[in-house]
């Protein structure tokens, strides 16, 4: 068992999970109530990475990350070591990758919220921030709940974006994943077996809390 590469899976999709919570809600909240005719684009923009074949968002954000480009160049002028290979760079391209998996659930979840409610928060003088943050926020926690944990067990599972812009470096950007095919293709089926074994445990239970959570939600409360 790699237990390295299913620690650095586990810190990155944390991690990419948590700046999607802080990076989606807004986005999302725009998406749910804007009127800009404009705003399929940004859908579109948003949506991408679902169709989009995984090694060809790698390649393009390979790109990106490079040393003669403008990111590149500026992250080594900070740092001191290129963005591509890195764990940073295998967030960024995390956070990109997972995307509509938090938006898309957020911004479903905000446009349930009934528009009536809302009006009436602002006409008894609560600001637009109050009122996203105690009616719109708190109507919405089940969406904002899948949308968490759908970019958490998709980011665990993340194989072609990852392996086009980390590779596989040992201890820095080799994930549970890329520990799977690596074992693999080294005819080592057992511990290939045992690792991929643990991944599905993970995201089965995270998937199961969650599901369980919202039918707890749905119950009536008991009459004694």
């Amino acid at each position: 068992m790699d237990w390295e590469a299913l620690g650095l899976s586990l810190r990155l999709a944390g991690l990419t999970t948590l700046v999607l919570l802080l990076l989606g809600l807004p986005l999302a909240w725009w998406l749910a109530t804007t009127r800009r005719r404009w705003k399929f684009l940004v859908e579109a923009l948003v949506a991408m990475p679902l169709v989009l074949p995984p090694t060809v968002l790698g390649f393009y954000l390979l790109l990106a990350m490079g040393s003669r480009s403008p990111l590149g160049r500026g992250y080594i002028a900070l740092t001191g070591h290129p963005l591509a290979f890195s764990f940073e760079g295998l967030l960024l391209a995390s956070i990109l990758y997972s995307l509509p998996f938090t938006v898309q659930p957020f911004a479903a979840a905000f446009a349930a919220v009934d528009r009536g409610l809302l009006e009436a928060s602002w006409c008894l003088g609560a600001s637009r921030l109050r009122t996203f943050l105690r009616v719109a926020l708190p109507l919405s926690w089940t969406g904002i709940l899948t949308g968490m944990v759908l970019s958490f067990a998709h980011t665990l599972g993340e194989f072609g974006v990852v392996l086009m812009v980390g590779g596989d470096l040992p201890g820095r950007t080799r994930t549970a994943s890329i520990a799977v095919f690596d074992q693999v293709q080294a005819l080592d089926y057992a511990a290939a077996g045992r690792t991929a074994l643990l991944l599905l445990g993970v995201s089965f239970g995270v998937l199961a809390l969650t599901y369980g959570l919202r039918h707890a939600r749905r119950l009536p409360w008991p009459l004694s």
